[in-house]
Formats: C-alpha cells, structure tokens, sequence
C-alpha cells in the first residue's frame, strides 16, 4: 500500500492526494492506494504541476509510512521543524 505525496506549488507545504483527487495536507486525510490505482495516482498529480510539485509514492502501513524512507516522510507529515515556519500564515 502507498500513499501519494508531493508539495504544493504556491506555498511549498506537503500535500497529500485524497479521496476523490482532492488535495490534502494531512496524511490521516491520504488516501491510501493499491499497487494499481498508485501508478494511476502518480500520473494524475503530474499531469498537474500547477498544484504538484514532485510528485511521488510512499509506501505506507494504513496511514503510517513504512519502508525506508518512514522516517523522513515521518518528519514530513508532521509539518515544518525549524524558525517561525511552524506559524500558518493567512492571507
């Protein structure tokens, strides 16, 4: 199982793709993907790179990212690490 992700285009904040192609920003929201619908995923959030920026695939537990890269995308979900960027700022 996997779950899409990427960052956005304006803002550069991670997104996830959720139900019904909609654009998510938390991975509880992911939704998760079969090894067919992934590839299909993929390519549907590169056709968009007005929204998608680097587009990619996780390999997750549920909503949990496993595999190698589980700590990385561990410390992605959970938003900015440094400075004042842990601030949303609304415009």
């Amino acid at each position: 199982m996997s779950i899409l992700t990427a960052n956005r285009l304006d803002d550069g904040r991670v997104i996830y793709l959720g139900e019904d192609d909609r654009v998510v920003e938390a991975i509880g929201e992911a939704r998760v993907l079969d090894e067919s619908s992934a590839e299909a995923a993929l390519a549907y959030a590169a056709a968009r790179p007005g929204i998608f920026v680097n587009p990619y695939l996780v390999e997750t537990d549920g909503h949990r990212p496993s595999g190698r890269d589980r700590l990385k995308e561990t410390i992605r979900s959970a938003g900015p690490t440094v400075g004042n960027s842990l601030r949303r700022e609304t415009l």
